[in-house]
């Protein structure tokens, strides 16, 4: 069994100095994450950061992440969103074997790292210069080979971009394109048991390929749920949060985890 938290959409954001400010909204958002992470009855086996970490790619921006995320005990995976750079995450990472290893030069951010028996493929969705996502023939070769080498072992797929259209116009139009060969990827291999992704800025649910696909919440700002076309594109007061994702041999449950003050625990039995 394991436990695998997923924080995503952090963005971080750089004033004009280059540092980030410790009382800005992401900062202070994502402290009160780490903080209710580490209060779990259960703590996670280890955390996944599923893109738009940083707000403008910049290295300080990527340094005070890692820093804000030290209190952390557990391993922590990063991969990258369409507001950051590939180099920049991997050199503030380069502590992590998985992520130091996973190339150079603007390489895509793309490993697989085993969790207390589940394993975790963390793919890399990000077109430079661009808001939407796809995997390129290289890159879907990867992954058919990396879920190939453990076809028994549970196993938990993270992207970015999310492989399922979600009814937001405005995110739809930036989505994971052309999914049609992640799909079949997915299909062959039955022990994908989640494909988990960020970007939404807000937890949904839906399916590829036989599987349960799932996103988070943003850790900081929530997107409104406007399902009509072409619809408003605006963000909400809703609470942030994270995800928390449990599996075993037998298949994975998702739980939403929102931050913020609330009241406090009143036992029921």
């Amino acid at each position: 069994m394991a436990i695998i938290a997923q924080l995503s959409d952090i963005h971080l954001a750089a004033g004009r100095n280059g540092e980030v400010d410790d009382d800005s909204g992401p900062v202070r958002a994502l402290r009160a994450a780490v903080s209710s992470l580490l209060s779990l009855p259960a703590r996670p086996d280890a955390v996944v950061l599923t893109g738009d970490l940083a707000d403008g790619g910049l290295a300080g921006e990527y340094a005070r992440l890692h820093a804000l995320l030290s209190p952390l005990p557990m391993a922590v995976y990063p991969l990258p969103g369409n507001h950051d750079d590939r180099d920049e995450l991997r050199a503030a990472f380069k502590d992590h074997p998985a992520v130091a290893g996973s190339g150079r030069d603007g390489a895509p951010v793309q490993y697989a790292v085993d969790v207390n028996g589940v394993r975790l493929v963390c793919c890399d969705t990000t077109v430079r210069d661009e808001p939407y996502g796809e995997m390129d023939a290289e890159r879907l070769d990867w992954l058919a080979a990396a879920l190939a080498a453990e076809p028994d072992v549970p196993t938990v797929v993270a992207t970015h971009h999310p492989p399922y259209p979600i009814g937001i116009r405005f995110i739809d139009d930036m989505r994971f394109a052309d999914t049609g060969a992640f799909s079949k990827i997915i299909a062959r291999n039955p022990q994908v048991t989640r494909v988990i992704s960020g970007h939404v800025h807000r937890g949904s649910v839906g399916s590829l390929g036989g599987t349960v696909c799932t996103t988070c919440p943003s850790t900081y700002r929530q997107l409104f749920l406007d399902l009509t076309h072409p619809g408003r594109a605006a963000v909400t007061g809703e609470p942030a949060g994270y995800a928390v994702h449990l599996v075993t041999e037998e298949g994975a449950t998702t739980h939403f985890v929102p931050t913020g003050n609330y009241r406090p625990l009143m036992d029921v039995e």
